[in-house]
């Protein structure tokens, strides 16, 4: 992986050097705040083979039971995973008459009535299995579902042969889905204490359902090892890419750039851009502090937000994956008409024509105020997917440092459940249920 910040506009002084470099040894030391989580920092090079033969066994297992696997949980049980599968399928998977990998759905990533029924009636003539993934199993969304997809299993399968069928990833020792998993015999994997939601990828919250799909999660392993050696503590600010990504946003941050938008000209990456954003949204955004995540996917999206980007407020820089090699080959033929005045391209591959457009982009948005930083991938495979996760982790902790939060918590999420359990009625809530009705 390569990191370009040339284009970025900013020259970074020895300080910040130094400030980002001390950010990654309070992430290796344990002794900045919300250390109680910092389980992921040392997490790829302590998953052994054992581990790795356990996750795959069990998907194997839920493979051969299967072909529709429902995936339930929310925030970081949930994104990472959509977003690796997304990268590693064929997005016209479903097309094919046959297939390899069962598919994995996702639930309790929202509450639509309509999205559960419409789920329950795609998989009616499907074998189905689930993975329910939550810390505590109390998580509103998750439960609902996990409540309504356990009673289909069960239904359909019988209890006996439903235990078989669901396993849960949560807590090691306490909780209510962990108390039911016990009780009912089913398959669990922990979660562990020292690792916070939205960096849980790497562990069976995201292994586990990955598996399933057909990822190689080994190499996905193997990557994340590899960026973990290099943006250790000892690795110099010049050759560690987590610092200096770090770094370059704190500058752009401190001088007026509160945005930043997240883009790929390869749309299998757009769900990866959606696990950045809970990354580093919920890890920076808190104290009044912390820059904006936002996406885009190019170059359709230059087709709607191209025009804010390129002459709206100058509040932003951009922030592009940029793969350097496909896995096939498309080439634009000769037309002897020429309607379309495209002949000029005859012969050209798509991806050259694509790493034009965003080299064409770049420099029009460099020239239109925006800084760009570029992030090149050598192709998309589980390696490289891996590399990239850790990458993203590993420079949150430093960024959430430096501009002195707690990267590690989410005291915000909290308002807004207060708010629906009072509307809900939910005992224990009866004040806080007048209050906000009466606000109404």
């Amino acid at each position: 992986m390569k990191l370009n910040i040339t284009k970025s506009g900013i020259v970074l002084s020895d300080e910040l050097k130094k400030a980002a470099m001390a950010a990654n040894s309070l992430l290796h030391s344990g002794n900045g705040a919300g250390n109680d989580f910092l389980g992921w920092v040392g997490l790829p090079s302590s998953i052994d083979k054992a581990q790795i033969d356990a996750i795959n066994s069990c998907a194997s297992a839920l493979r051969a039971k299967a072909d529709v696997v429902i995936c339930i949980g929310i925030g970081g049980s949930y994104l990472g995973a959509k977003a690796v599968l997304d990268a590693m399928s064929n997005p016209f998977e479903l097309l094919r008459s046959e297939r390899k990998n069962p598919i994995v759905l996702f639930a309790g990533q929202n509450i639509s009535e309509d999205y559960m029924a419409e789920l329950l009636e795609a998989v009616q003539n499907h074998s189905i299995a689930t993975i329910v993934i939550s810390k505590s199993g109390t998580t509103t969304e998750p439960a609902i579902a996990f409540r309504i997809i356990k009673e289909e299993i069960e239904k359909r399968y019988g209890k006996e042969e439903a235990k078989s069928r669901i396993v849960a990833i949560t807590d090691k020792a306490r909780g209510a889905l962990k108390t039911l998993a016990t009780n009912e015999g089913y398959t669990t994997f922990v979660i562990p204490d020292d690792v916070g939601g939205r960096f849980s990828v790497l562990t069976p919250v995201g292994l586990l359902p990955l598996a399933v799909g057909g990822v190689d999660i080994e190499a996905l392993v193997a990557g994340a090892c590899a960026m973990e050696k290099a943006t250790a503590e000892e690795v110099p600010f010049e050759e560690n890419l987590a610092a200096q990504y770090a770094a370059v946003r704190y500058s752009l941050y401190t001088s007026g750039k509160k945005v930043e938008i997240l883009g790929s000209y390869e749309p299998k990456l757009q769900n990866i851009s959606e696990w950045w954003k809970q990354l580093y949204g919920e890890s920076e955004g808190k104290e009044g502090k912390g820059i904006f995540p936002a996406s885009v996917t190019l170059t359709a999206d230059l087709h709607s937000m191209g025009q804010y980007i390129q002459e709206g407020e100058r509040t932003l820089f951009e922030t592009i994956i940029s793969v350097e090699k496909p896995k096939y080959e498309v080439k634009v033929e000769a037309d002897d008409a020429n309607l379309d005045g495209l002949n000029f391209l005859a012969g050209k591959r798509l991806h050259e024509i694509n790493k034009m457009a965003e080299l064409g982009v770049q420099l029009a948005h460099i020239d239109g105020g925006v800084p760009n930083i570029l992030i090149e991938i050598p192709t998309i495979n589980e390696t490289a997917i891996g590399e990239l996760l850790y990458f993203f982790e590993k420079a949150c902790g430093i960024s959430g440092y430096m501009i002195d939060v707690n990267p590690f918590n989410q005291p915000g999420v909290e308002a807004y459940k207060k708010n629906m359990f009072a509307l809900l009625d939910k005992p224990g809530y009866e004040e806080e249920s007048k209050a906000i009705k009466a606000r109404l």
